[in-house]
């Protein structure tokens, strides 16, 4: 069945802190999430309901989509549903879709089931069963209990003829207006049809909801691996892991040549499978002549924060006979959690040598290779 969809991204949302629709989850913009489920389920045309000045913040948390559009949103949701029907027009029996862009995690099953819901029906929404028990409260103590038998929480999205829909948002002159679509074509007269909804298609409400939800997102475990090596040549000291070393060498580089964060940041983009430190800051390019490698490791957390992913363990092992590191290891330990956001108990730097045979025996260079454990959310 072919249908049309209103997102409804307008509300303040202050009680989540304020533009949760334009919020990270997952890698993506909330409001992206609704808008790629009802486009995948072949929503023939789509206005996203905004407030007045948003319009460049939805293309950009849109940014690669067709098919939808943006409408200017009014102080109630009610007037936001009625421009979003404006812009759209179309045929009286048309579809008509009203969702929650607080709502990111809206499956296909969900949309056929509204959509089926309107046969012999007004309108449908899903719902869920209550099952926790109800209490009356008053001054801070309970006042009595609430049958919850016969009670459903109400969920988006709600379906309904464009018809219908228009004429019962037309006809709601009380204030405040109607707390969602169905109970305004209730108080219509009309009937609207209760079906299954998802318990995963909670409404982002309080900051909290964006931890739970970040959990609820399916993610793949995935290890990458980096080596890196340098020669030694004249200098007084060394950058290891983050951190400067007196010695009577340093190591030779285009950079500051520290091998732990170079064969970190190697492992951090391989495992996203997103090339190498070489690819990113090519050795060619005069501006990271001398620059601290801090930055090239950052560089590799940011792009996989941006994708949703997350950091959960790194260990790096440095294989060279001088200098000693035993003595750094723990404020090298130290400086890699601060700069990737970890716990120390997520990060590991030992060492080791090669028993005075190769490169690193002879003392003609030093040698780091790396692990890390991330996690990415998997595409639905």
């Amino acid at each position: 069945m072919t249908f049309a969809a209103i997102v409804v991204a307008a509300g303040s949302a202050s009680r989540a802190g304020g533009d949760k629709q334009w919020r990270r989850l997952g890698g993506k913009p909330v409001l992206r999430w609704s808008v790629e489920a009802l486009l995948a389920a072949g929503a023939e045309d789509l206005v996203v309901v905004v407030v007045p000045g948003a319009e460049a913040a939805a293309a950009d948390a849109l940014a690669g989509l067709d098919g939808w559009r943006t409408a200017t949103g009014d102080d109630s949701r009610a007037g936001s549903v009625r421009n979003g029907l404006e812009a759209l027009g179309g045929s009286d029996d048309r579809p008509v879709l009203v969702h929650d862009a607080a709502r990111p995690f809206l499956d296909r099953a969900v949309i056929d089931r509204v959509l089926a819901g309107l046969d012999g029906a007004d309108g449908a929404l899903p719902a869920l069963p209550v099952a926790d028990s109800l209490r009356r409260g008053d001054d801070g103590f309970v006042s009595g209990a609430v049958e919850r038998d016969g009670l459903w929480r109400a969920q988006t999205p709600q379906a309904f003829r464009y018809r219908t829909l228009v004429d019962t948002c037309a006809a709601w002159t009380d204030t405040p207006g109607p707390a969602d679509e169905a109970s305004a074509v209730e108080r219509a007269g009309g009937r609207v049809r209760l079906v299954a909804g998802d318990a995963r298609l909670m409404k982002l409400t309080y900051p909290e909801d964006f931890a739970m939800a970040e959990a609820m997102i399916a993610r793949q475990t995935r290890v990458g691996q980096g080596f890196d090596a340098h020669r030694w040549g004249p200098g007084t000291s060394v950058w290891l892991c983050g951190v400067e070393i007196p010695h009577d060498q340093t190591l030779i580089g285009h950079s500051d040549a520290d091998a732990g964060l170079h064969a970190l940041t190697d492992a951090i983009l391989g495992a996203m499978g997103d090339g190498d430190i070489g690819d990113h800051f090519p050795p060619t390019d005069p501006q990271w002549k001398g620059a601290s490698s801090d930055r090239f490791l950052t560089h590799a957390l940011e792009r996989l924060t941006a994708r949703g992913g997350q950091l959960v363990n790194v260990d790096v092992t440095l294989i060279c006979e001088r200098p000693k590191v035993k003595p750094h290891r723990q404020a090298m330990r130290e400086r890699l959690a601060t700069l990737l956001g970890l716990a120390l108990d997520a990060v590991s730097v030992k060492a080791t040598t090669t028993e005075a045979m190769g490169f690193t025996g002879r003392g003609e260079g030093l040698a780091a290779q790396a692990l890390a454990t991330i996690a990415l959310p998997v595409a639905p």
